[in-house]
C-alpha cells in the first residue's frame, strides 16, 4: 500500500493537497506536470519529486545552498546501500526458501527506492 502511494503521481499530488500545498497554474519544465506551492513557498513537482525554481528572464539562478558535506553524506549513504544491494543479490542467487526469497526481494526493493531518492536529492 505504501509503495502504491509513492509510485503514483496522482496519489502524491492528492497527498500534497491534503498537507496544505496549493496547485499552481505553472507546469514542470521537465515533465509538464502541474506544480504545487508548498507551505514554505517552495514550488514542487509531485511527479518528479523535485523542487522547481522559476527564474525570470535576465535573472541569475540562485546559488545551490546544499553544502558539499551533504553530497558527501549522500555519496557515503548511497555506497553503503549499494553494498547491501550486492549482498542481497548474492543471497538471492543461492536461496531456496520461497519465504526467505520474498523477504529478500522486499528488502531489495526498499533499498533500490532509497538509492533512487538519494540520487534525486543529489541532482
Amino acid at each position: 500500500m505504501q509503495q502504491d502511494r509513492e509510485d503514483n503521481p496522482i496519489k502524491r499530488m492528492a497527498e500534497l493537497l491534503r498537507q496544505g500545498a496549493t496547485l499552481t497554474d505553472l507546469s514542470c519544465p521537465a515533465c509538464a506536470s502541474p506544480l504545487f506551492r508548498l507551505k514554505d513557498s517552495t514550488l514542487w513537482c509531485a511527479k518528479d519529486e523535485k523542487k522547481v525554481i522559476v527564474i525570470k528572464e535576465g535573472q541569475e539562478p540562485p546559488k545551490q545552498n546544499v553544502p558539499a558535506q551533504n553530497n558527501n553524506a549522500y555519496d557515503k549513504l548511497e555506497s553503503v546501500l549499494m553494498t547491501k544491494i550486492n549482498d542481497i543479490q548474492n543471497k538471492i542467487e543461492t536461496i531456496q526458501d520461497i519465504d526467505e526469497l520474498q523477504k529478500l526481494t522486499s528488502a531489495l526493493n526498499e533499498l533500490l527506492n532509497s538509492v533512487e531518492k538519494i540520487k534525486k536529492m543529489k541532482a
